[in-house]
């Protein structure tokens, strides 16, 4: 969960992770959103796909970006659990 944490406090990740919620994009789609070095953007895709929030599939000579939802579903699931027991402890 940590890695998810510190790859969603990146600005740049949090806006690839914007990009991707609207369609599955390839590396170059995802690089040309951006005013930084492809080098940069392929670091972020990687620290993403490591924190499992993208999954990537090779199309011909392309990488395919997409959004794991599984990933964010755990996540909101986490925040209401512990919103839960914080309103739990009040009582």
């Amino acid at each position: 969960m940590n890695d998810v944490f510190k790859s969603l406090a990146d600005p740049t990740r949090r806006r690839i992770l914007e990009l991707l919620r609207d369609r599955d994009l390839s590396a170059g789609e995802i690089a040309d959103a951006f005013d930084i070095s492809k080098a940069s953007i392929s670091h972020h895709l990687n620290l993403l796909k490591q924190a499992d929030l993208v999954l990537s599939e090779r199309s011909g000579q392309s990488i395919i970006y997409s959004l794991n939802t599984t990933v964010f579903q755990e996540v909101i699931s986490w925040i209401y659990d512990l919103k839960k027991t914080e309103n739990n402890h009040e009582e």
